[in-house]
C-alpha cells in the first residue's frame, strides 16, 4: 500500500490560522507549511506586496551590516535566519573575503530554492553557503562561534520571539552584530488599523489569485497582530545581551530594522 503524505496546501487547509498564532506550542505547524507553498513566489510578492520597497530596505540592511562590523575584526563565520531563497546568505558571502555563511530556514522548500539559486546565477559564492534546513528555536551552531546574524522577516514568525533572540545571542560572539527586519505592529491605534487593513485586504486577493487560499498570504496581517511594536523588540534584544546601535523605521513603525551588538 503506498502511504499518503499530505500537500502542504492540503495541510494548511486543515489548520485554524487564528489558533496557530495564538498558540506557541503550534504556531511552527501552520508556518513552515504556509512557507512551503510560497516558496517559488516568494521574491516576486514580497517586491510587488512593498510596491518594490523591499529590494531597497534589504540594500540597507546589508550596508548596516558592513558599516557595524567594519574594520574591528575579521568576519569568519555568518548565520542568516530564515534565510527564504537565500537573498541575505548570497549578501553575505559577497560581503567579506572567505566568510562562511550558515543559510537556515524551516521550510524544505525554501531551502530548495536557496540551493538552486546557489546553482545558478549565484554559483561563483556557492562554496562560502550552507542553506540548512533547521528551527530558529534549536539553533545547530555551537556556543559564541557566529560574528554575524542576520534576521529577515523572521522573528515574527518563531513561535517564542524572546526565546529566538536568546539562541542567537547564544550562538554569538561578544561584540558580534545582529541585523533584523521585519514587520512590526505600529504603535499609533489609527495608522495600525489602516495598514493592517491593507495587508489583510491585499494578502487574501493575492492569496486567493495564486493559490486559491487567502490565508497563505492574509496570514501577514495576523501575524503582525499577535506581535509587537518596534521598541518593544528594542526593548526584548536589551534584555537578552544585546545592544540596539540603531533602529531605522519605515511605513511609520509597521516595518523597522534593527543593528544591535552583542554584549
Amino acid at each position: 500500500m503506498v502511504e499518503y503524505t499530505p500537500t502542504p496546501e492540503a495541510v494548511l487547509r486543515a489548520l485554524d490560522v487564528d489558533e496557530h498564532l495564538a498558540d506557541p506550542s503550534i504556531k511552527q505547524a501552520f508556518v513552515t507549511p504556509m512557507f512551503d507553498i510560497i516558496a517559488p513566489r516568494y521574491d516576486r510578492f514580497t517586491r510587488w506586496f512593498s510596491f518594490g520597497m523591499d529590494a531597497a530596505w534589504k540594500r540597507q540592511a546589508m550596508d548596516a551590516v558592513r558599516e557595524a562590523m567594519g574594520r574591528s575584526r575579521p568576519v569568519e563565520r555568518a548565520l542568516d535566519l530564515a534565510t527564504g531563497t537565500g537573498d541575505f546568505a548570497v549578501a553575505l558571502a559577497r560581503l567579506w573575503e572567505g566568510v562562511q555563511v550558515d543559510a537556515l530556514d524551516a521550510s524544505p522548500r525554501m531551502i530548495e530554492q536557496a540551493r538552486q539559486r546557489l546553482s545558478g546565477r549565484d554559483a561563483d559564492v556557492a562554496t562560502f553557503v550552507t542553506p540548512m534546513i533547521g528551527d530558529m528555536m534549536t539553533l545547530p551552531q555551537a556556543d559564541a562561534t557566529v560574528d554575524v546574524i542576520t534576521a529577515s522577516y523572521a522573528v515574527r514568525n518563531v513561535p517564542d520571539a524572546r526565546g529566538a533572540v536568546r539562541e542567537m545571542a547564544r550562538v554569538m560572539r561578544a561584540g558580534g552584530v545582529l541585523v533584523t527586519l521585519d514587520f512590526y505592529k505600529p504603535g499609533f491605534a489609527p495608522w495600525r488599523a489602516v495598514f493592517l487593513g491593507y495587508l489583510q485586504v491585499a494578502g487574501d486577493l493575492v492569496g486567493y489569485a495564486w493559490h486559491r487560499d487567502p490565508v497563505v498570504y492574509g496570514y501577514i496581517a495576523r501575524s503582525i497582530a499577535h506581535f509587537m511594536t518596534e521598541a518593544e523588540f528594542s526593548a526584548l534584544l536589551h534584555d537578552e545581551g544585546f545592544d540596539v546601535v540603531s533602529v531605522q523605521r519605515h511605513l511609520f513603525g509597521g516595518v523597522a530594522r534593527h543593528v544591535a551588538r552583542r554584549r
